[in-house]
């Protein structure tokens, strides 16, 4: 079975890529795809404690992208490491600021927050200023904090700085990656049906179409596009831990569709195309 979106420590998850990997391979889990957001870090630890299980694991990453003013996320799938790396610190770079700036937002409101130093390979993002604000009393979970202040169309909300669809599927594209869109009906900024073929036009290869978020009706209709536009077909829980600030994580379980080896196969062969 594969697990195709995960994050670890190194983005917005709660496990750190070795727990990820030893709970991966206690659910059943034969292939595993490390995505963090914007960031490779997690590979190398992942990889090293996959070989215990006898684990596969499939290096990723998932692009924060900018369509329509909304963000869309791009997964891309066997990068090559040693082209990607360097693009990739300045999106982190980009967080870094982009993190900086919610937090002056949020001071200027009255919501001062000490944030404790964390890793320069992390990739910061609103859950870990979520996090924050429920352990200073400032709302009572994440849900709230991303609900009042840290949503989109929250009072403190920033913008990813301008990373087009065309640079980031083209950027996984030049480093020999294949790029698919993450969690299609979570985008805000359009109708699948009008964006996709904005995203195929860019280069796009593949769809996640079994994710949490998409029930039967959206699953048959993604695989429909898929064919229509001949695109990959992926999925994965998009799973960042149990964690009790987010209980929605708690029946988003690893390998939770039960996705067969099969669906891999395709990527891999897609691999520099």
């Amino acid at each position: 079975m594969i697990e195709l979106h995960t994050h670890t420590t190194y983005s917005d998850g709660i496990l750190t890529p070795k727990q990820l990997v030893e709970r991966a391979a206690n659910a059943g889990v034969k292939a595993l795809a490390i995505t963090d957001h914007d960031t490779l870090h997690g590979w190398s630890e992942a990889i090293a404690a996959a070989q215990v299980y006898n684990l596969e694991i499939v290096p990723g990453v998932e692009l924060s992208t900018v369509h329509h003013g909304r963000s869309l996320h791009i997964l891309g799938y066997y990068p090559r490491r040693e082209l990607l790396a360097e693009p990739l610190a300045e999106r982190l770079a980009g967080r870094k600021r982009r993190f900086r700036q919610m937090v002056e937002n949020l001071a200027q409101m009255g919501y001062p927050l000490k944030i404790e130093q964390l890793d320069g390979n992390m990739a910061l993002g609103r859950p870990h200023l979520a996090s924050a604000m429920v352990k200073a009393g400032y709302v009572n979970s994440s849900q709230e904090a991303f609900a009042s202040f840290l949503g989109e169309d929250g009072s403190a909300y920033v913008h990813y700085e301008k990373f087009s669809i065309q640079e980031g599927i083209g950027l996984i594209r030049d480093c020999g990656g294949v790029p698919v869109w993450a969690h299609p009906y979570l985008f805000r900024g359009g109708s699948v049906e009008t964006v996709l073929p904005e995203l195929v036009a860019a280069g796009l290869m593949g769809i996640e179409v079994y994710h949490p978020h998409h029930g039967n009706n959206k699953v048959n209709r993604l695989k429909e596009l898929c064919q229509q536009y001949n695109l990959l077909m992926t999925g994965g829980t998009d799973y960042h831990g149990d964690d009790l600030e987010h209980p929605e994580n708690e029946r988003w379980q690893l390998n939770q569709f039960n996705l067969p080896l099969s669906l891999l196969e395709p990527l891999k062969q897609a691999v520099g195309k």
